[in-house]
């Protein structure tokens, strides 16, 4: 079967598959439908009376009475189509928090979004509301118990702009359409364009008469095609924000074509005065074109944000525990293996992943030995060397030989997942910059309009012949675009350009801080080593013999996030304990047997157990953390444990002298492995044995004698002092608390990005600060020759575009640009 002649599915209109024979009778009619997920999602709109949904959804360009389009929305509160974008966030006291992504049609400009966000705002029940115009995307946050989704779409369709669900298929489609429509509004205005402009050069060569009438009508033709629908955007936008009371930077756009137009269209009907078709449609090509190009920049970065998406596999080989089990979503080839779609997987599964797959999850390596590119995640060049016991992550590329892996998460809960959550989060902080340039964009059109309307009025008095194309360059040539993608072009940029490296920021106004940092302030496990550390001695004190002592702690240390859990894998699953007590920053306990055990800090373990003195440890290397294990009124065993540093560790330390920076050392650990490290990394100022609130004290000192601090740690003992911090960055093994806390979140193990990061955070600030002086020095220099008459029309427009342009190349530059 051709594809011009393949069926679509019903509901998502996707190509239905060779075989797929998933139908349905709805509404006296048999659908088709490309999987059963389609199939239950139509059957159920049906069953609860929606159907309408379907009629709504086919008209692409038709416009809906409103309160069909309400009663249409009530189609996205059934709990089986909200899974598909719906995720829950947390749980308040006043009821569950639920989120959701959604793209928007009909931004245009900084000021939509300003809209779109108080309006949405200012409903009960909506918690939060972050919209960002470089992807055209939207993310709210609501209070389930009270207010609909369906309301919530509502609410934005009766300001003029359409929410649709963030799904993937969606946002390809909406790109697709986006494009191909400007490219059309483009090619009409370029053809009105160059057939005006031909027609023009016989008016000016002084066509008179009938001659004259006819190319005046010959121009009305031809231009109007060209104000009705390429210029139609601007028109949209221009009365959406009217009728909301609000200015955005297509009011004066539209007001400049509208009274040309008209008063072109009046000069050939009354055969008097001039018209201006040829400068109407000139500068209507060159704004579409303008736009275009910005456009294309801002779909280039909604790609490189939304690409891991695209990472992970359709299916993946899942092996059988028992061949006996048939599993009705996957196909059994007779080996113990059945291809099954990714969504089959769960917890405990083992995955078979084959040379030059994606691994398909989150995991642990069973069996094998293979390298493992994982350069997408964490911006890591190299291949990393993977066998058994080691964690593998969804989305990355098994390079050399199979792998048998346990799966440990799937979906949402995978770390590809949270990184992907995290991108979002960067793309939708909005910068204290970016809204003073949207505040500075929107008082610009007021004034514009202003002395629009002031410079029309002495002109008419003085050569009223000019008056018009004098307003209409005045109000084109100062139209603040250029102003409103100085800064938020400049933040998109860098943000992709620093995640292709390894450091996700999560936070954009971390930009304006990390440029100014003058302290770098580092956790020592898990962040100056590798966090894996390993047991390196074991002095055992009581009646407990070594490996029993071991698997004890192990049993105590199983959920635990620690990186020192790490180290006692290899004796997990021996013993099992109950009534397990974690006591941050000290230690852990646990009941085995009938009998508490306590790990962690000598002190915590002789205040837990009840031991006034500790017997002293046998000789031991100064570079290992020693701690202690024991029972109520008894040291078991001493345990020391080593943690390599990392490779980086000392390069960062140097290259920071070079930037003028100073490194500290603040760890939990004991004094004499504190120094160890220290004098290893040559870091002159460190302590140990610290708490949390030390750590916080000792960052908040740095802050009171005017000191920018940058912390770096991965730990929940960490927390209050990443918060504290002027600039906080997590490690990318850090726990999830942590990385809530953080403005950044580091993927790959290369520590000398943080310096080179504040390098390029003070680029971006040199390169903003170059976008607005060439903003405001533009406008500055237009706005007074196009008053005086000495800019056309069609020059207003070429120097606006090209004013844009040059922001938005300026910015692009920190894409390409060294960090």
């Amino acid at each position: 079967m051709s594809q011009s002649a393949q069926p679509a599915c019903f509901h998502c209109s996707l190509l239905i598959p060779n075989g797929a024979q998933f139908e349905s009778e709805l509404d006296g009619q048999q659908r088709r439908f490309c999987c059963p997920g389609c199939q239950a999602v139509a059957e159920t709109i049906y069953q609860s009376g929606l159907d309408g949904f379907y009629q709504f959804r086919s008209q692409s360009s038709a416009r809906p009475d409103l309160e069909i389009l309400q009663k249409n929305y009530l189609a996205y509160d059934l709990p089986q189509l909200q899974q598909e974008f719906v995720t829950p966030v947390a749980a308040a006291e006043e009821g569950a928090q639920l989120q959701a992504q959604f793209l928007i049609e009909g931004i245009t400009c900084a000021a939509c979004v300003w809209l779109i966000e108080h309006h949405l705002s200012a409903i009960d029940g909506v918690e939060s509301v972050a919209v960002n115009a470089a992807t055209g995307r939207a993310k709210v946050r609501w209070q389930a118990k009270a207010i609909k989704l369906s309301e919530i779409l509502s609410a934005v369709a009766t300001i003029g702009y359409r929410f649709t669900p963030a799904t993937e298929d969606h946002n390809q489609q909406r790109l697709q359409q986006e494009r191909r429509l400007g490219l059309m509004r483009i090619a009409v205005a370029g053809f009105g364009m160059m057939q005006v402009g031909m027609v023009a050069v016989a008016i000016y060569a002084g066509a008179s008469g009938e001659w004259l009438s006819y190319w005046r009508w010959i121009s009305l033709i031809i231009a109007t095609p060209v104000v009705l629908f390429s210029a139609r955007p601007f028109f949209t936008a221009a009365w959406r924000a009217l009728k909301n009371r609000h200015l955005v930077m297509d009011v004066p756009v539209c007001i400049a074509i509208a009274f040309a137009y008209t008063a072109s269209v009046w000069a050939t009907l009354t055969q008097t005065g001039e018209v201006y078709f040829d400068s109407v449609s000139m500068f209507t090509f060159f704004l579409l074109l303008g736009r275009y190009f910005e456009m294309s920049t801002r779909h280039g970065n909604q790609f490189g944000m939304t690409r891991m998406a695209q990472l992970l596999p359709l299916t993946a080989t899942r092996l059988q525990h028992n061949d006996s089990v048939t599993d009705q979503e996957g196909e059994r080839d007779g080996s113990g293996r059945e291809l099954v779609p990714l969504r089959a997987l769960s917890t405990g599964d083992r995955v078979m992943v084959a040379e030059g797959e994606t691994v398909p999850c989150d995991g642990v390596v069973l069996a094998g030995r293979s390298r493992v590119d994982e350069s997408l995640l964490t911006g890591e060049a190299h291949p990393i060397n993977k066998s058994v016991g080691a964690n593998v992550v969804a989305g990355s590329s098994n390079l050399d030989s199979p792998l048998t892996v346990e799966v440990t998460a799937v979906g949402a809960n995978t770390t590809l997942s949270a990184i992907e959550s995290l991108v979002d989060s960067a793309g939708d902080s909005k910068p204290k910059q970016v809204i003073l340039a949207d505040r500075l964009a929107s008082w610009f059109v007021a004034a514009v309009l202003l002395i629009s309307a002031v410079t029309g009025y002495l002109w008419y008095l003085r050569e009223p012949s000019h008056a018009l194309w004098v307003v209409l360059s005045v109000l084109v040539v100062t139209c603040p675009c250029a102003l409103s993608l100085a800064t938020p072009t400049a933040h998109a940029a860098a943000l992709s350009r620093l995640r292709r490296e390894g450091l996700l920021v999560i936070n954009s106004d971390t930009f304006t801080a990390l440029a100014k940092i003058t302290h770098i302030v580092f956790d020592k496990t898990g962040t100056l080593t590798v966090g894996q550390p390993q047991v390196t001695q074991v002095d055992s004190l009581g009646e407990v013999p070594r490996e029993k002592a071991l698997a004890i702690i192990a049993s105590l240390e199983r959920d635990s996030k620690h990186p020192i859990a790490k180290a006692f894998a290899p004796w997990q699953n021996q013993i099992s304990a109950v009534d397990v007590r974690n006591a941050p920053s000290a230690g852990v306990s646990g009941v085995v047997d009938g009998c508490r055990y306590f790990f962690g800090r000598p002190e915590y373990v002789a205040q837990a157990a009840g031991l006034k003195t500790l017997p002293e440890p046998t000789a031991q290397d100064a570079s290992a953390s020693l701690t202690a294990f024991a029972r109520a009124g008894e040291l078991l065993a001493w345990v020391a444990l080593a943690d390599a540093t990392r490779d980086s560790a000392r390069p960062v330390v140097d290259l920071a002298k070079q930037a003028g920076l100073t490194c500290v050392l603040l760890s939990g650990d004991q004094p004499d492995t504190v120094a160890q490290v220290a004098d290893q990394l040559a870091i002159a100022d460190y302590r140990g044995r610290c708490l949390p609130e030390h750590k916080l004290a000792a960052v908040q000192a740095l802050q009171g004698e005017g000191k920018v601090v940058l912390m770096v740690g991965d730990g929940i003992n960490d927390v209050p002092v990443l918060s504290g911090a002027d600039v906080s960055v997590a490690m990318s093994s850090a726990t999830d608390l942590a990385r809530a806390k953080a403005d950044a979140l580091l993927l790959a193990g290369d520590l000398t990005l943080l310096v080179r990061a504040q390098r390029f955070a003070k680029k971006l600030q040199r390169t903003i600060k170059q976008n607005l002086l060439w903003a405001l020095a533009y406008n500055g220099l237009a706005l007074p020759l196009a008053v005086l008459g000495l800019i056309p029309p069609w020059a207003a427009a070429i120097g606006m575009s090209a004013s844009s342009l040059v922001v938005v190349i300026n910015a692009l530059r920190l894409s390409r640009a060294s960090v």
